[in-house]
């Protein structure tokens, strides 16, 4: 429960809201927003493909090691970590998000054009998403789906 402002909750606090019955918890909005944080070997190189391939605008955030990309909603923080296990050797422990586009087909097209590892082709799924995926260059996987209209 800790935030990126403010202070943390204090115990009492916590165990108030965890020991409550459902009927009295405050509908409170305690997750506002979501980034990714991945860890890349190679943080040039990964800039590159995320603005090139996907897209996505990169930013410099006040320290060497780390670039934002952003396209969107989405917020994608890379460390520089070239010591770390490649995400390629993590097998599904790879995938790392799930993003919810206007159009898939039309995104599929566009990333497909600029060279995207695709691993899983565009397809209508029975949950209700038209879905795809890619593996990046740094070997994370990513989904991308569509929800389809009933």
């Amino acid at each position: 429960m800790v935030g990126v402002r403010g202070s943390p909750p204090d115990q009492a606090q916590m165990t108030i809201v965890a020991d409550a019955p459902k009927s009295q918890r405050k509908a409170t909005k305690m997750i506002r927003r979501n980034m990714f944080v991945l860890a890349v070997q190679n943080l040039a190189e990964s800039a590159n493909y995320y603005e090139s391939v996907l897209g996505f605008t990169v930013r410099e955030i006040g320290d060497d090691g780390w670039r934002l990309y952003e396209r969107g909603t989405c917020q994608i923080m890379a460390g520089h970590c070239p010591d770390s296990i490649p995400a390629r050797d993590l097998g599904d422990h790879s995938y790392f998000a799930y993003l919810v586009v206007d159009s898939a087909d039309r995104y599929h097209a566009e990333i497909v054009g600029r060279g995207a590892e695709i691993i899983k082709p565009v397809r209508s799924e029975p949950w209700g998403m038209r879905e795809f995926a890619i593996r990046t260059n740094d070997g994370h996987r990513i989904m991308f789906g569509e929800e389809l209209k009933s």
